[in-house]
């Protein structure tokens, strides 16, 4: 098994995410952004609770490329304040060999 990063990232709007993960594949930065299905959060928000409709979309990314990926999507998010969480997957060797192939800078 080889390791790649998973980048969580929600969306207002399924049209923010598609075209987010456009753009971080284009650029070298995600080998793959999944976008899902449109969710509902719930969250406090500047002394309220709030609830809204959003988008969520999984990157796939080589463990090096993380930060760059996260740094592209925070300067690039629709949010004040968006939710980019990050963790570790095994995955099988030809795979993590494909997701670092992809996002090797050109």
């Amino acid at each position: 098994m080889s390791e790649i990063a998973l980048v969580y990232v929600p969306y207002g709007s399924r049209e923010a995410a598609e075209s987010a993960g456009q753009k971080m594949v284009a650029q070298r930065l995600a080998a793959c952004a999944n976008v899902l299905g449109e969710g509902r959060s719930i969250y406090p928000w500047e002394g309220a609770i709030e609830t809204a409709a959003e988008t969520v979309t999984l990157y796939k990314t080589a463990p090096d490329r993380r930060e760059a990926l996260m740094a592209a999507i925070a300067q690039d998010h629709e949010y004040d304040l968006p939710a980019i969480l990050c963790w570790p997957a095994e995955t099988t060797q030809a795979y993590a060999d494909w997701v670092r192939q992809e996002t090797r800078p050109a």
